[in-house]
């Protein structure tokens, strides 16, 4: 075994991309998927496996926007939730629209329960069409990220359109990808989430892997209960 398994103490890595891209093709998706074959190819060199799930958000936009009106979410999207739910590091990746993120992007985050990506490590990535947007990324993704508790690799991954073919751009994915690896092999993930699960302040219901509530937990007796279910 290498020393990159025993310290993680794991054989595979779940990696899960996150694309909200919905052009064909889309630069933001050829975006994380250079990210992630650069990631699983980091990784392999290390002994690791990468089993890598992409979700692509485009096909989820209606049941997304259902979730956000009425709380249902459908099938595809519980899946897609479960997936990120049990992910070991995410790429995340959104095109720039009106000097922001991607409302499709946002919109995913929103569903998706506080406790979600609690210390999960996470790459950040975003493209447009002008270099003038390319702070949205730490501006806007990483304290998103930061209010959900994951952990940004410090180095962000822009690409404007000129960007693509450039040495730089290789170069600034080599070093996210590097920094992203280091906190994998660390199992800082496991240790933070296991150290300090207990003080966070917990959202019932939410799908991430350390959570201890379950429907037992819940008080059907209550007034609110009573009115939920139409009793009096």
């Amino acid at each position: 075994m290498s020393n990159s398994q025993q310290a993680s103490g794991r054989e595979s890595v779940r990696l899960v991309v996150i694309s909200a891209g919905v052009s064909d093709p889309s630069s933001t998706r050829l975006l994380a998927d250079r990210l992630t074959q650069k990631l699983a190819d980091r990784l392999g060199e290390g002994g690791l496996t990468a089993r890598i799930t992409v979700v692509d958000l485009a096909p989820l936009a209606s049941s997304i926007a259902q979730a956000m009106i009425s709380g249902l979410r459908s099938e595809q999207l519980a899946t897609a939730i479960d997936a990120v739910a049990a992910a070991d590091a995410i790429v995340a990746a959104t095109p720039v629209y009106k000097a922001g993120i991607s409302g499709l992007f946002k919109s995913f985050v929103d569903i998706l329960d506080d406790d979600l990506m609690i210390a999960k490590p996470v790459a950040l990535a975003a493209t447009a069409g002008t270099p003038r947007h390319a702070m949205v990324v730490d501006e806007q993704m990483r304290p998103l990220f930061a209010f959900l508790r994951a952990l940004p690799a410090p180095t962000s991954v822009f690409a404007a359109t000129e960007d693509w073919g450039t040495t730089a751009l290789g170069q600034r994915i080599d070093r996210a990808v590097t920094e992203l690896v280091l906190m994998i092999r660390s199992g800082i993930a496991e240790g933070v989430a296991d150290a300090g699960w207990r003080s966070y302040q917990h959202q019932f219901g939410s799908a991430a892997t350390h959570a201890d509530q379950t429907v037992a937990d819940v008080d059907f007796g209550s007034d609110l209960m009573r009115l939920a279910v139409g009793g009096a």
